[in-house]
């Protein structure tokens, strides 16, 4: 991702020596520089105010559901990272890309659960761009799983595993075994769908491992219903029924626990 250079401190202060000496050179009046100084850091004080506004904004605006107050929130991120830009502060800037980024991600989910699979590509994408930008590896890989999960229900199987192998090479290199797990599932949740039932096996037992180790009884049962899925469609009933039981006994305990 890549972002603009603001002016740095270093050098704003090298210009303020550079325009005092000058000033001193020609003989100028000493309230010269002054007001001249004055006037600029006034001026920023406003852009700055400005640029803090239009964030409490945005932030207030994101707390909301609705896709409207989204949007406007996308909005004035955009003018506080604008704002934030002029005042070369790029860590700022950083962090409004960023929330554009995950306000993105928000409706793609929300146009994903009401089908318009397509609509939730764009956003998306645009969140995949902005996650990349500001160097947010946690989040592309998120975005890219969620992506592949699209193109999955689209029956796109094959695009999906592009997607699903990006997200989980970078999860890997990041050391975040939840993401990783969710990953090796959907990957496995694809080659079920495609026939290849072994292969299934292999990325569900991967996924079962890491949800344990995560401590993520949901996704547990989830994964072992889906390995006595396989195992059933393998024709090894049994076998099934004891992934079937085993899932049962968590989905029960999580319930008595109101977890």
């Amino acid at each position: 991702m890549r972002s603009q250079k603001g002016v740095g401190k270093g050098r704003v202060s090298q210009w303020w020596v550079i325009l005092a000496v000058v000033v001193m050179f020609l003989g100028s009046p000493a309230g010269t520089l002054k007001a001249v100084t004055v006037s600029f850091i006034a001026e920023r004080d406003q852009t700055r105010l400005a640029a803090e506004r239009a964030f409490a904004e945005a932030e207030r605006l994101a707390d909301q559901k609705n896709v409207d107050a989204i949007r406007q929130a996308i909005a004035k991120y955009a003018e506080a990272a604008r704002l934030y830009h002029t005042l070369g502060e790029r860590g700022k800037v950083a962090e409004c890309v960023l929330k554009v980024g995950v306000l993105y991600l928000r409706l793609g989910n929300v146009y994903s659960d009401l089908g318009e699979k397509q609509k939730a590509l764009e956003y998306y994408t645009q969140a995949l761009a902005l996650r990349r930008v500001v160097g947010d590896r946690a989040g592309e890989a998120t975005t890219l799983n969620n992506i592949g999960w699209v193109y999955s229900d689209l029956g796109e199987k094959q695009k999906a595993l592009e997607y699903y192998t990006q997200a989980l090479a970078i999860f890997r290199a990041v050391g975040n075994r939840a993401g990783e797990a969710t990953t090796l599932y959907n990957i496995g949740a694809v080659y079920s769908d495609l026939g290849e039932k072994q292969k299934a096996l292999e990325y569900y037992t991967q996924a079962l491992a890491l949800f344990r180790a995560v401590g993520n009884r949901d996704g547990e049962a989830t994964t072992l219903y889906n390995i006595g899925g396989v195992y059933d469609a393998l024709g090894e009933k049994r076998k099934a029924l004891e992934y079937y039981t085993q899932a049962q006994a968590i989905i029960q305990a999580v319930r008595r626990s109101g977890k």
